[in-house]
């Protein structure tokens, strides 16, 4: 970690100006990526780092975010990483910036510190990210990058702009309308296109004197005169991040264009899980060779679709009882298995769709190894007063089909308070073992891993006592018999 002000910046030249970068044949070098995360599967993604990487991943501060060493040379690994939403290299981190009172002597020590940071390494390796991923042309306008709900949103709102109109060569940290646009070349004199770029600012904490839009926008004004580039906040080619966490912040350049959650759904719902959450939720289950894994309330079958990817020796069942729900799984499955074979594959997807009751499902007693799914919140879909009712006949009919004593369930829900409740009422047939709190769409959820335990389903607690009172006086009438 650094601190403000640590020794002399290096100059850095702007990068090329051509926006098809070619492969760096400097020396290897290593860098610091960092890496946003669906928030409480922080630990899962440093697994997975740690597993296909080989190297250590440290945990922010800030839920939602690693940080790991990579060498420019295995720097295509990061986008084979599946836990992952978005990636950035780090170009300077401070673990406790002293910002000052003052919100003016702030934002002029952010606009001195762009000049000083050591930029050189960070925009090598985002001229190498381009390179491997082939890029052409500019990057795609998008809406910002979604932060928590007790950080304030980096996006510059009509009323800032009405009490404060901002000088051209400043920038916003989002969805702004473009500042400025490339000059004209003069006629006969061909010249190279100015780098475009923008600052995204995502800022949490209640103790800073300053927005994320006047730090963004200050802080990429002297960005901007130290490269001269030129800011446009839809068809940039650089992103520059700002990210302010309490005392913590991290400057860095972006390496991925849109999130990578983004990637197996074609056919979308309106409650479609990310897929990096659902790859969390099924790492959490550890899924093994010949298991059967079964959604009974699939949606868009964003998980077993995810899981038959990932996880391929394993067998997805994915179901609903909603006609839509069922047709969109099937149409993401056939968009996944269209895409394998324009790339040459010629083998189908581990996974079966049906359309049923989830509370009479049409499956064997016992032959289900994991149950993984996406209860109704009772918000977007669904009542929570259904959930009273859904909740507990959903978990036992679960019980039903999963195997007993091995048998594993991992259940996304918010609806906590039914769901404990529904728990309590199953007569031991489910065991909690772990819960993961996650943020989903600004929603506080919880997924729970559940075990199945051995007891016998159709049993009540009533029924085991009833049951072992009359071994007991059949034991005793069996004594008297032999007394007699």
């Amino acid at each position: 970690m650094s601190t403000p002000g640590d020794g002399a910046a290096e100059q850095a030249p702007p990068p090329s100006s051509s926006t098809e970068t070619d492969a760096i044949t400097e020396d290897i070098i290593t860098v610091t990526i960092g890496a946003t995360v669906p928030t409480g599967f922080e630990h899962t993604a440093a697994e997975e780092i740690e597993e296909k990487i080989g190297v250590e991943a440290r945990i922010s501060k800030d839920r939602g975010r690693v940080y790991f060493p990579i060498t420019t040379d295995k720097l295509y690994q990061v986008h084979l990483l599946k836990s992952v939403d978005n990636l950035f290299v780090v170009v300077e981190e401070y673990d406790h910036y002293q910002f000052k009172e003052s919100k003016e002597d702030t934002l002029e020590e952010l606009q001195q510190l762009a000049s000083k940071l050591p930029w050189n390494n960070a925009l090598k390796v985002w001229k190498l990210n381009g390179a491997l991923k082939k890029k052409k042309g500019h990057r795609k306008g998008g809406s910002a990058a979604k932060v928590k709900p007790n950080s304030e949103a980096s996006a510059a709102t009509a009323a800032d702009n009405e009490q404060q109109e901002l000088p051209e060569d400043h920038v916003s940290a989002t969805d702004g309308q473009t500042e400025t646009e490339s000059s004209p070349e003069e006629e006969g004199t061909p010249r190279a296109k100015i780098i475009k770029f923008r600052v995204t600012c995502n800022r949490a904490g209640d103790k800073h004197s300053f927005s994320s839009n006047e730090a963004a926008r200050d802080f990429g004004g002297a960005v901007q005169e130290f490269f001269q580039w030129k800011a446009d906040m839809t068809k940039f080619d650089i992103e520059v991040l700002l990210n302010i966490h309490k005392e913590e912040m991290v400057i860095g350049i972006a390496l991925t264009e849109e999130s990578l959650h983004r990637r197996n759904i074609s056919h979308f719902g309106p409650t479609t899980l990310r897929s990096t959450l659902c790859y969390g939720m099924l790492r959490l289950c550890k899924p093994q060779a010949s298991d059967v894994i079964l959604d009974p309330m699939c949606g868009t079958g964003a998980i077993p679709l995810e899981g038959a990817i990932e996880f391929t020796s394993s067998f997805y069942v994915a179901g609903d009882n909603n006609d839509m729900a069922v047709n969109r799984t099937v149409n993401n499955i056939c968009h996944i298995q269209r895409r394998r074979a324009d790339k040459g594959s010629v083998s189908g997807l581990p996974i079966d769709t049906v359309q049923w009751d989830l509370c009479n499902l049409p499956i064997r007693t016992g032959s289900v190894d994991i149950i993984i799914t996406d209860m109704p919140f009772g918000k977007r879909m669904g009542s929570r007063k259904k959930n009273w009712d859904l909740y507990p006949s959903c978990l036992r009919e679960m019980a039903r089909v999963c195997r007993p004593g091995s048998g594993k369930a991992v259940l996304l829900t918010q609806d906590k308070k039914c769901f404990s409740k529904a728990i309590s009422r199953m007569g031991g047939l489910w065991r909690k073992l772990h819960t993961v709190w996650v943020n989903v769409g600004g929603l506080h959820a919880g997924v729970y891993l559940l075990k199945r335990t051995g007891a016998v389903f159709g049993q009540t607690p009533e029924d085991v006592y009833e049951s072992r009172g009359t071994v007991n006086t059949q034991v005793h009438k069996e004594d008297d018999k032999d007394l007699s």
